[in-house]
């Protein structure tokens, strides 16, 4: 039985695409909103926190005269994307629903919060990390170095973590989708699996501080990932028709 994928013409698949995008752009900018206009609250929660256990504890400096006003900006922008992650999700999900089977269609919700949570886990197991790699980092130089952070660099620094967290732990959700999908099996990704963890050291190694503390914990969840994306992958295979 073949899938019902691509009777649509390719216009029509570019004017969803279209609607879809505009939508999703939609839902963030109406988050995006409220973001930015208590950015220094969410400032004050979100990324002084990380610097909590550092000793010496940094502090934070902008050097160019609009960097407070670029600051705010990328704190409203990651703030709609944080805050619209449902209807992002929903977007995507329904732009993939013409190449599921009619009964398949019936888990678009429950993927979309699927994939919400599972980004949502991985932005609070960031949190949970973060003030571990901004202390290594802050007392590195302890007593030759002063730890002054430029804040742009910082809030970029944040934010990578947060949001590749936020991305990796979606890990689950996307094996499940393509097995269903049939893009991949369960079975290709245990024969790769040792080119999976060679590539998950090498993104660690470039996401953390370079120690090798670091690396392995950000290492070792995306192991425990790629097994569980394993197991989604064969429960969406086995429910396949």
């Amino acid at each position: 039985m073949t899938r019902p994928s691509a009777e649509m013409p390719i216009l029509d698949h570019l004017e969803e695409l279209r609607w879809r995008i505009i939508k999703a752009l939609g839902a963030v900018i109406v988050f995006a909103i409220p973001s930015g206009i208590y950015w220094r609250k969410i400032f004050d929660l979100a990324l002084v926190y990380p610097m909590s256990i550092a000793n010496p504890r940094p502090r934070l400096i902008f050097t160019t005269p609009g960097e407070a006003v670029v600051i705010s900006m990328k704190i409203a922008i990651v703030g709609g994307i944080i805050g619209a992650l449902p209807v992002l999700f929903y977007q995507l999900w329904k732009f993939v629903a013409p190449g599921l089977y009619k009964h398949e269609k019936k888990i678009i919700l429950p993927t979309v919060l699927a994939s919400t949570f599972c980004f949502l886990l991985g932005v609070s197991f960031a949190y949970l990390v973060l003030p571990y790699f901004v202390k290594f980092l802050a007392e590195y130089g302890a007593g030759v170095l002063d730890p002054f952070f430029k804040a742009s660099d910082y809030i970029n620094f944040i934010m990578t973590m947060v949001l590749s967290f936020g991305a990796i732990f979606e890990l689950p959700v996307v094996a499940f989708a393509l097995a269903k999908l049939g893009i991949i099996t369960p079975q290709f990704l245990i024969k790769n699996i040792r080119y999976a963890i060679v590539l998950i050291f090498v993104v660690a190694a470039i996401l953390t501080p370079p120690d090798i503390i670091s690396q392995c914990v950000m290492a070792a969840p995306l192991i425990i990932l790629y097994g569980m994306s394993i197991l989604t992958a064969h429960w969406g295979q086995r429910k396949k028709t």
